[in-house]
């Protein structure tokens, strides 16, 4: 259970005051750094601010200091904007919900210049995270790094235009110096890489279905020219440490253990630190038996050569999608009496876990526990699993019967008729055609928002309490239809995001298919296929005639002159699965006792909870005298020297100004769409600023395309 406590001091612990004036430059009239010039707020990923103008005394009189539109919410509105913004000199660079680069005048939010990368032929597909930004030593030119589909691109910084000596006319081509097959998958790069002197560190975003998918290598590119400098492989070729933890041959057909999360950085000790995901395919693993290095890791890197330091697995031959949700945050703390500067490293699963940056030891008792075995074909989930004994865990790890909804006796009745028809849930129970709770579900828990960390080794994070159903179905056996028809490459490919019936999931914002024939023709939906649509992935592994026969069958045509010529359609699993499904009660409210969202704080000195609190409210239920329940969360919150935490990411829509030594809610703001990204702060003409995005789209809320900041009056 979550302690929720008074803040407590600790040994060692330096003053707060000492550490403004080390961490601290001097504004007039303020400390702190006037910028938030790197994702999260600086290399660290401490999603930390120095500013201080807004405390907990002023917090309840922040105003709006500005509203950009971005003026492109996208297509049936499914949108989303999750970026977290950078401000430089003044200036806020930042991404639209079509991928759009754009930059600000950040005291007016005014438009200077804007670059749509489809003006020079790049694939745009799902969201957009952040960007980089980079300045010559002498200072004579900057640009930004970003990336959309499978194209990084440099911008000056000063016009919007693409610099023409970076790479192919001022792009590169990420399936460069990956295998030729991988041109045929999907590739997106959702969240900025990291910095170190003239290397960006990148990683990137892959297929994690029973669909091939690509390998993901951790690479560093020269941010001049855009040249290649270094590979991690984190699926390790032969002779390559780890390569015996996989089956001989899976580095020629396994995709995924990519960092798709972020990256934090020790600048002095020259160590990039890059949580990576599982491998393809997320939920059966019968073609990858084995460990599994170096999926679901913390890879400790040389940040000049890309050789490893260390590494630390968190989950052995994954089966439930536990890839890492988070860049990792560097931080201070002390144990026995000792300064240690520490990797603290949040997961899906609710733990966090922290380490000795240079050496990769555990600071807290780590514990080994003896999981279930799979029962599906051609599975062998590892015997065992490794967590840590503190702290204890964000969210609950078991969802029993005693821990179903009671906010009605209909609900209670309805999930309990749903509950005793799934396989009995505990930690880490593998997949199953019965029907697995994953609980917390498969955004977390700790998810991409990430967590905040403050000087004095605190830790703060939101987190969610939603399960999740997870059923797998053969794939494999014929259902009416031959394993190279329409239907049977949809069931294996498709039906994970679309379902099994094509009705899509509204919570997810994927699309209902039951009606593509009165919106598209056969074109419409091959060319879709071909080259993949916002979240969705391109399918050009397919041949012309099976992505036909995909598409006849979603028409409702006679699939007879469509029908895949090949014998197969690819080496796929034995298994599919039903899709990302909540589970939720009649009324759409989670199946689980609230709370559904929180956030807390916890020192990592001493692996304890200084607070806890309920992060987000459903006013309907308050109003039917239901205590706050919190809300599901997306996105992550940053902390201040002045005492003030920010976050948006609830459900409700809100953004909020929290008292970040007692978790108190000091300020909350209605956003014209949900805040599902994580805020930046930053200062002007002695003036504190907060920014955050306002793309809602997420948990089947309205999509929006606006960024707005506040600031307290003048």
């Amino acid at each position: 259970m979550r302690p929720a406590s008074v803040p407590s001091s600790h040994p060692g612990a330096l003053p707060f005051s000492a550490i403004l004036v080390a961490l601290g430059s001097i504004l007039p009239g303020m400390a702190g750094d006037a910028d938030w010039g790197h994702y999260l707020g600086d290399k660290a990923s401490s999603q930390y601010s120095t500013l201080d103008q807004i405390t907990p005394d002023n917090a309840a009189h922040l105003e709006v200091a500005w509203t950009f539109h971005c003026g492109d919410i996208g297509e049936n509105n499914r949108s989303q904007i999750q970026c977290n913004p950078l401000v430089v000199d003044g200036i806020l660079y930042g991404t639209s919900p079509t991928l759009n680069l754009f930059a600000l005048d950040a005291a007016k939010g005014e438009r200077l210049w804007e670059f749509d990368p489809r003006s020079v032929g790049s694939r745009v597909s799902g969201v957009n995270r952040g960007v980089v930004f980079w300045k010559s030593g002498d200072g004579t030119g900057a640009r930004i790094l970003y990336a959309t589909g499978n194209h990084l691109h440099a911008v000056d910084a000063r016009t919007g235009k693409l610099i023409a000596d970076f790479g192919e006319s001022g792009r590169v081509n990420l399936f460069d110096n990956l295998s030729p097959d991988a041109r045929r998958l999907g590739m997106q790069v959702t969240t900025p890489g990291v910095l170190f002197g003239e290397s960006l560190i990148l990683g990137m975003r892959l297929g994690e279905g029973p669909a091939p998918a690509a390998p993901g290598p951790v690479r560093a590119y020269n941010v001049r020219t855009g040249e290649l400098i270094w590979r991690f492989n984190t699926i390790p070729l032969p002779g390559e440490p780890g390569y015996e933890t996989w089956p001989p041959d899976a580095y020629k057909h396994i995709g995924g253990a990519n960092v798709w999360s972020g990256f934090a950085l020790d600048e002095e000790r020259g160590l990039v630190f890059c949580p990576t995901g599982s491998a393809a395919f997320d939920f059966w693993g019968g073609n990858r038996i084995g460990q599994n290095l170096y999926a679901n890791c913390l890879l400790a890197l040389d940040a000049a050569t890309g050789k490893r330091v260390w590494h630390y697995q968190f989950v052995h031959h994954d089966l439930w999608d536990r890839d890492l949700p988070a860049a990792p945050n560097l931080l201070t703390v002390t144990h026995d009496g000792k300064r240690i500067d520490a990797v603290a490293q949040v997961t899906k699963s609710g733990h966090v876990f922290v380490f000795n940056r240079e050496t990769g030891d555990p600071l807290f008792p780590m514990e080994e526990i003896a999981v279930p075995p799979s029962d599906l074909q051609g599975e062998s989930a590892w015997p065992t699993q490794s967590l840590p004994t503190k702290p204890a865990p964000f969210a609950r790890q078991v969802f029993g019967y005693d821990q179903i909804t009671d906010i009605s006796p209909e609900s209670r009745r309805a999930v309990l008729d749903q509950f005793v028809k799934l396989r009995p849930h505990t930690p880490f129970m593998p997949p199953s055609t019965e029907g697995t709770i994953i609980f917390p579900g498969f955004d977390g828990g700790g998810e991409w928002g990430g967590a905040a960390a403050s000087p004095d080794g605190v830790l703060y994070v939101n987190g969610n309490e939603m399960p999740w159903i997870l059923t797998m179905v053969e794939s494999r056996r014929d259902t009416g239809a031959t394993t190279s028809s329409g239907k049977a490459i949809y069931t294996q490919i498709c039906a994970a995001c679309h379902g099994v019936d094509r009705k899509g999931n509204t919570a997810q914002n994927v699309a209902d298919l039951t009606d593509v024939a009165a919106r598209l023709k056969m074109a419409d939906v091959l060319a879709v296929l071909e080259a993949g649509k916002g979240v969705m992935p391109s399918f050009a592994f397919l041949s012309d005639s099976q992505r036909k026969a995909v598409a006849a069958y979603l028409l409702g045509l006679d699939e007879a002159d469509a029908a895949a010529e090949d014998a197969t359609v690819f080496d796929a699993a034995p298994y599919a699965h039903t899709g990302y499904n909540r589970f939720f009660d009649p009324e759409g409210y989670p199946a689980v006792k609230p709370p559904w969202g929180t956030l807390n704080a916890i020192d990592l000195n001493t692996g304890e909870y200084l607070w806890s609190t309920r992060l987000g409210e459903f006013a309907e239920l308050t109003a039917r005298g239901i205590p706050k329940t919190g809300t599901e969360n997306y996105g992550g919150p940053i902390v201040t020297a002045g005492g003030v935490l920010f976050i948006g990411a609830s459900k409700d829509g809100y953004f909020r100004a929290h008292d970040r030594a007692t978790g108190k809610e000091l300020w909350k703001y209605p956003l014209p769409a949900g805040g599902y990204a994580t805020p930046a702060t930053y200062a002007i003409d002695d003036k504190q600023y907060v920014v955050i995005a306002c793309g809602g789209g997420k948990m089947g809320t309205p999509s929006g395309d606006a960024y707005i900041a506040f600031k307290l009056p003048d």
